[in-house]
């Protein structure tokens, strides 16, 4: 029986998908899934899509705000109470540095993302968007001499591209914001997922068992 596959588009930017990393990086429901994460721009995603940010949306932006910290409660994961100052920045280099990682340093990709999201989230450091913000945060999972090239890296040519493919494959496969959820059940059939509020959605397309996390309670 083939194993189900994810493939999830994020950008250390969007709350949402922060949790969704958390709960399928740390939830026993996705633990004999296949996840591939994969670093886009959100902000090219919103201008080929004509979308406008939540936080610059009437009402929308205090719903946001209600509806991140709600689902970070139901499924455990911390979460600052209120948005770091300036939201939202722009985190193409940021983003360009993961994609770096995920194309030279793979193994790395994963606590890479969470440094991050544990910096801006957690933490609620505002320069998230800043190298001499995170890539002190990348040298503590890469190490100093890694890190460095990973600077570097980001600003090459072939770097650029890669994040600009992603974000292009995202928005092709149907993506207008984050998390974006790729995904591939046992029969082989494919179909596409948005939001951490379809995450149960997602669970029974791919005919997993959502009793183990109780977090599950709040998708039915």
């Amino acid at each position: 029986m083939a194993v189900p596959r994810i493939n999830v588009y994020l950008d250390v930017v969007s709350p949402f998908g922060y949790i969704a990393f958390s709960v399928l990086k740390n939830s026993p429901v996705f633990a004999k899934c296949n996840i591939t994460y994969i670093p886009i721009f959100l902000g090219g995603i919103m201008q080929a899509c004509g979308n406008t940010a939540p936080m610059k949306i009437k009402n929308k932006d205090k719903w946001s705000e209600k509806e991140r910290y709600r689902w970070s409660r139901y499924f455990n994961v911390p979460i600052v109470q209120t948005v770091p100052e300036g939201f939202p920045p722009r985190t193409l280099s940021t983003q360009r540095a993961l994609c770096a990682i995920s194309q030279k340093h793979p193994d790395k990709l994963v606590p890479a993302f969470e440094a991050l999201y544990h910096l801006f989230w957690v933490e609620g450091n505002a320069n998230i968007a800043q190298p001499e913000c995170f890539g002190p945060v990348l040298e503590g999972v890469l190490g100093k001499d890694v890190a460095q090239s990973v600077l570097t890296d980001m600003e090459h040519g072939d770097i650029k591209a890669a994040l600009i493919a992603n974000t292009d494959r995202a928005f092709k496969s149907g993506a207008f914001g984050i998390p974006w959820f790729e995904c591939t059940n046992d029969k082989g059939e494919t179909d596409t997922f948005w939001g951490v509020d379809h995450l149960g959605q997602v669970a029974e397309f791919l005919g997993l068992d959502i009793k183990s996390d109780k977090g599950f309670k709040a998708c039915l």
